[in-house]
C-alpha cells in the first residue's frame, strides 16, 4: 500500500504537477518572454520514459494525482504515451492536463483514450482583440473551440482558468457568466509575481476601454485624464524609451502589487455586475464544488450549470493546506512555486540509482517550506516551472 508522506509541518502531499516542456505556442504576456524560451539541447529535458519511471518511483510515496503542464502540454508529441504510461501506474487515481485549448479539439480523442480524467483551459478574456493582445500568438476562437472539444469528450470537470491583472481590464463577468449554460467551472487567480523578463516592444491593441469591467486601483481617480487602453495615447504600461508602444500596450516589468485584484474585491464586483443585469449575486457552494477543487473557494449563480472558483495566491495564502511538489520539464524538483530551491533528480535518474531519486523526493519534502512570503518574481518564468 502506498503510504503518504508529510512534510515538516504535517501537511500530505500526494500531488505532483510535471512540466512535460517549456515551449507553447502563444507568448501570454505574464508567463513567457515574447520571445519564447531559450532552445535547450534534448538531454537537457527529461524523456516522457524518465518522467513515466519518476512517478512511479513516487507513487509508493504517496502520489495519487498528476497534473501534466508545460508550457504547453500538447505541442509535445510525447504527451499521449506518456499519458498512456502514468494511467498503468498503480496507485495514480488522478491525471489532470493544463492547457491553453489550441490543440485540444484535435488531441481530445486520443488524450480520452490514454486515460487523462480532465483538464483546466486558460481563458483570460473573451474580447477577441484583447485575447490576442494578452497570448500574443493566439485566437480566442481557439480557446473556446477547447471547452467545447472537452465537454464533448466527456472530461470532468472542466475548469476554465482566468488570471485577474488589474491593468488587463478583463470582462470578468462574461467570464463568469459561461458557467451559466454549460458544466463548467470558471476560476479567477490572482495574478503572482512570477519570472522576470526583459521589455520588448508591445503589440497594440485597436480601441479605446471597455467600460466598467475592473475598478480603478486605490489612489487612483475615477476618471482619469488617459484611460488605460487608449489607441491615441502612449500606454503607462511601456517602458521609458521603448518604441512600439504608440497603441495600448502590457508592459509586465511594470505591474506591481496594486496589479493583484484581491479575490473578495473580485467576486463582490462581479456579483454586483450580476445582479444589475438580474441574473442574480454569487453564493456559496459547498456539495457542488468540483473534483480537484484544491485552492480555490466555489460559488455560483442561481440555478447556474457551473460554478465559479476564486483562487487567493497572493491575498489569503492557503500555504496551511499545500499538498504538491512541481516537476520541471528540465527534471529539477520544486517544494514550492514561490522558492527557487531546486532538487536535481534528473540526474539521478539516469544514473540508474532508485534509491537515490526517492531518497531526493523525501529531501524535497521535508524540506518544503511552511509558506511564502513577500515575493517579487522568481529566476524562472511560470512557463518553465509549470504553475
Amino acid at each position: 500500500m502506498p503510504r503518504e508522506l508529510h512534510d515538516g509541518f504535517g501537511r500530505g502531499i500526494n500531488y505532483l504537477r510535471i512540466s512535460v516542456t517549456d515551449k507553447c505556442n502563444f507568448r501570454c504576456v505574464y508567463c513567457m518572454p515574447e520571445e519564447g524560451v531559450a532552445m535547450r539541447a534534448h538531454d537537457e529535458l527529461l524523456s516522457a520514459e524518465e518522467i513515466a519511471h519518476f512517478v512511479r518511483l513516487v507513487a509508493p510515496e504517496g502520489i495519487t494525482r498528476v497534473r501534466l503542464t508545460g508550457g504547453e502540454p500538447l505541442v509535445s508529441h510525447r504527451i499521449v504515451p506518456l499519458i498512456e504510461e502514468i494511467r498503468a501506474i498503480d496507485g495514480i487515481e488522478d491525471i489532470s492536463l493544463t492547457t491553453n485549448g489550441a490543440l485540444l479539439p484535435r488531441l481530445a480523442p486520443a488524450l480520452r483514450e490514454a486515460g487523462l480524467d480532465r483538464v483546466n483551459i486558460s481563458l483570460d478574456t473573451l474580447n477577441a482583440d484583447r485575447f490576442t493582445q494578452i497570448t500574443r500568438l493566439g485566437r480566442v476562437e481557439q480557446a473556446l473551440a477547447g471547452i467545447d472539444a472537452a465537454l464533448e469528450y466527456g472530461f470532468e470537470p472542466v475548469k476554465v482558468n482566468t488570471v485577474v491583472v488589474r491593468r488587463m481590464d478583463q470582462d470578468v463577468l462574461e467570464l463568469a457568466k459561461l458557467s451559466l449554460e454549460r458544466p463548467v467551472h470558471v476560476r479567477f487567480i490572482e495574478y503572482m509575481p512570477i519570472g522576470s523578463s526583459a521589455t520588448s516592444p508591445c503589440p497594440s491593441i485597436v480601441g479605446r476601454r471597455t467600460q466598467g469591467v475592473l475598478p480603478p486601483r486605490s489612489g487612483q481617480s475615477e476618471a482619469p485624464e488617459e484611460p488605460m487602453w487608449s489607441s491615441s495615447a502612449t500606454s503607462p504600461h511601456c517602458g521609458a524609451g521603448t518604441s512600439g508602444c504608440s497603441g495600448s500596450t502590457l508592459n509586465p516589468e511594470l505591474w506591481d502589487a496594486s496589479d493583484v485584484v484581491p479575490s473578495d474585491e473580485l467576486r463582490e464586483l462581479i456579483s454586483s455586475q450580476a445582479r444589475a443585469m438580474g441574473i442574480g449575486a454569487l453564493a456559496p457552494v459547498d456539495e457542488s464544488a468540483p473534483y480537484g477543487a484544491g485552492p480555490a473557494r466555489y460559488w455560483a449563480f442561481p440555478n447556474a450549470a457551473g460554478t465559479v472558483g476564486f483562487i487567493s495566491a497572493m491575498s489569503n495564502h492557503f500555504c496551511s493546506a499545500c499538498n504538491r511538489l512541481r516537476l520541471t520539464a528540465d527534471g529539477q524538483l520544486r517544494p514550492c512555486l514561490f522558492s527557487d530551491a531546486e532538487y536535481n533528480v534528473r540526474d539521478a535518474l539516469r544514473t540508474g540509482d532508485d534509491e537515490a531519486v526517492v531518497a531526493l523526493y523525501r529531501t524535497a519534502i521535508a524540506h518544503k517550506p511552511q509558506q511564502h512570503d513577500h515575493i517579487d518574481g522568481t529566476q524562472r518564468f511560470m512557463s518553465q516551472i509549470g504553475g
